[in-house]
């Protein structure tokens, strides 16, 4: 099995940073990505930001340009530097990891709460 632990939520004024770290643990084998997906109240879970574990990123639109996502494989921890929060970044963010043992396989952290707010 495998373990995410979300840390760094929070709550921050607009146009603030803030950093969310997520640590992997237990059969961390054969991991094809790891990444951030957000849920706001009333919508769906969407993806925010994904590294490979070639280091290729991928990033949603809505976010290009102000996050950053990283990787230290050999904390086999991923982190998401957020930096001009907007209101509209409000929402529970997730960790994922995705292992590909033939199949691909989804695991999930608890979720961290993020608001934007003055």
């Amino acid at each position: 099995q495998v373990q995410l632990v979300e840390s760094g939520g929070g709550l921050v004024q607009p146009g603030g940073s803030l950093r969310l770290s997520c640590a992997a643990s237990g059969t961390i084998s054969s991991i094809y990505a790891m990444g951030w997906y957000r849920q706001a109240p009333g919508k769906q879970r969407e993806l925010v930001a994904a590294i490979t574990s070639g280091g290729s990123r991928n990033y949603a639109e809505s976010v290009q340009g102000r996050f950053t996502i990283s990787r230290d494989n050999a904390k086999n921890t991923v982190y998401l530097q957020m930096n001009s929060l907007k209101p509209e970044d409000t929402a529970v963010y997730y960790c994922n990891l995705k292992r590909r043992v033939g199949l691909m396989y989804d695991y999930w952290g608890q979720g961290t709460q993020v608001t934007v707010s003055s």
